[in-house]
């Protein structure tokens, strides 16, 4: 392996923007939740007439479907990241929009078929009921609870009330009081693998909302005892916790 400063230091200079984690080939691995969340999504965009998928990052994931429907929105919060959705999704006639955390989404009642997200910063639930065309379906895959809390806590201390947060069933009856119903509910918990302190680095830097404030300088003593640690006993091990959300908007005929 490697020397830690050169780790780092290629870790450093890499690039973060975008959704895809392909820079970690080699160096980390993370097992896949078993209902194949990119295959499910191809299916629907390909059913679907209209789609709106929220916080889709560079796009990557939408990027996978071969059939996109007719209209096909997605919404992404960080400028670089939009920037890259508009360069890949673009020529296929997708339209982004840049949304802020927490603001109405830019599009009308009733304007989707179909809403999806792969691991949404807050679902805005009321706002997914109110796009959503009646009958229409939100499927999505969200981060769960505790997850990569090996990890985060290595560098944080130990976080018991932020443990609590993401619970899925919490998700599901905060979809329920927004008027949707939920149809589906799995949940999975994956092993991650780390390799080198670089790929340690480079995580942070991508997923900031992890360790907030992460530099290399204010956490190099603890990448030091990682670096250390991975060098005595092998990869570093965590888990990834996620759910599988369905729910869908009652057509106006189901309270009939």
């Amino acid at each position: 392996m490697r020397d830690f400063d050169v780790l780092v230091a290629e870790a450093e200079a890499a690039d973060v923007a975008g959704w895809g984690f392909d820079w970690l080939d080699g160096r980390a691995t993370e097992e896949r939740p078993p209902w194949g969340y990119a295959r499910l999504l191809a299916e629907r965009l390909g059913r679907a007439s209209s789609a709106l998928d929220l916080d889709t990052g560079g796009g990557e994931v939408v990027a996978e479907a071969p059939v996109l429907p007719r209209r096909m929105c997605v919404t992404e919060g960080w400028p670089p990241n939009a920037d890259r959705a508009r360069a890949l999704l673009g020529p296929r006639g997708v339209e982004v929009h840049e949304a802020r955390p927490g603001a109405p989404l830019p599009f009308a009642d009733a304007s989707f078929e179909l809403v999806t997200a792969r691991h949404p910063v807050s679902p805005p639930w009321a706002e997914i009921r109110r796009v959503l065309a009646p009958g229409g379906r939100y499927l999505a895959q969200h981060v769960g609870p505790a997850s990569a809390f090996e990890l985060i806590e290595h560098f944080l201390g130990p976080l018991p009330e932020e443990r609590r947060a993401r619970d899925p069933d919490v998700e599901a009856a905060q979809a329920a009081a927004a008027g949707l119903t939920v149809v589906r509910l799995d949940t999975a918990r994956c092993r991650m693998q780390l390799h080198d302190v670089g790929a340690v680095v480079w995580l942070l830097r991508k997923c900031v909302w992890w360790v907030p404030g992460f530099s290399v300088d204010a956490y190099r003593d603890r990448l030091r005892e990682l670096d250390e640690r991975i060098r005595r006993e092998g990869p570093f091990v965590a888990h990834s916790t996620r759910h599988l959300v369905e729910a869908r908007r009652e057509d106006r005929s189901d309270r009939q």
